[in-house]
């Protein structure tokens, strides 16, 4: 897969692409990605790419040229552009996993107050990463190049992706390493007893009480097998 990410400010990517899972990605050519400076393809002789609105207003509008002709260069019949937004949909797991199957991800920054609504004439969907303001799309774009990387074949383990939270409808069940007992804080006996059936209704349980005290939004009962919603009306 291929991922590039058009932004003002390429610098925040340094750090992004060179520690950890990403970097080992990278590495073993699971992942390419690919940063540029929209600003380099400014047709404007100061290299400018914003402007004041049109019928006034706070701020600097990104123009639509600059970016349009970056896309023109490097988009292709495999290409899926992406426009990070606090006015699009709402991004979760699922559609994580549905941008891990195209072959070319472009992930378009705004910045200032936006970018001329034209654009949406150019990319193929709008995405917000929560119901919140940053002052660019840049952290944005590395939450879904991460969320998108570490599900590739070879990112890293499938047991890991498996029973991560948001996989099954569910959070995930709490986890503990040594010591067994830390000031006085113990890890649940249960772990210990050698019983993986029981531990495994355990995790289970514990995973339905911190999605319904966090997320009960989330809980899809028809999800559940047979001995799944047996344990959920128990704990009801």
């Amino acid at each position: 897969m291929k991922i590039t990410i058009l932004t003002l400010f390429k610098e925040q990517f340094d750090g992004f692409t060179n520690t950890s899972i990403i970097k080992r990605a990278i590495e073993k050519k699971i992942v390419d990605i690919e940063v540029i400076n929209y600003r380099d393809y400014s047709n404007d002789k100061l290299k400018r790419v914003d402007q004041p609105p049109y019928g006034g207003g706070a701020g600097m509008i990104i123009k639509l040229q600059p970016i349009v002709d970056c896309l023109k260069k490097i988009k292709t019949n495999d290409s899926h552009v992406i426009l990070l937004s606090a006015k699009g949909k709402l991004y979760k797991q699922t559609i994580a996993h549905s941008l891990a199957k195209y072959k070319h991800i472009i992930l378009i920054c705004g910045h200032y107050e936006g970018i001329d609504d034209r654009i949406l004439n150019y990319v193929d969907e709008e995405i917000s990463v929560g119901d919140y303001i940053l002052t660019g799309g840049e952290i944005p774009s590395m939450i879904i190049a991460d969320s998108i990387i570490r599900l590739l074949d070879g990112a890293i383990k499938n047991d890991s992706i498996v029973e991560e939270s948001f996989e099954n409808n569910l959070l995930e069940y709490p986890q503990y390493t040594e010591p067994r007992i830390f000031e006085n804080f113990e890890v649940p006996n249960i772990l210990f007893s050698g019983n993986h059936k029981a531990i495994k209704e355990y995790r289970f349980k514990e995973s339905i009480k911190k999605t319904l005290s966090n997320r009960p939004e989330l809980i899809n009962i028809d999800s559940f097998n047979k001995q799944e919603k047996k344990w959920f009306n128990e704990l009801q």
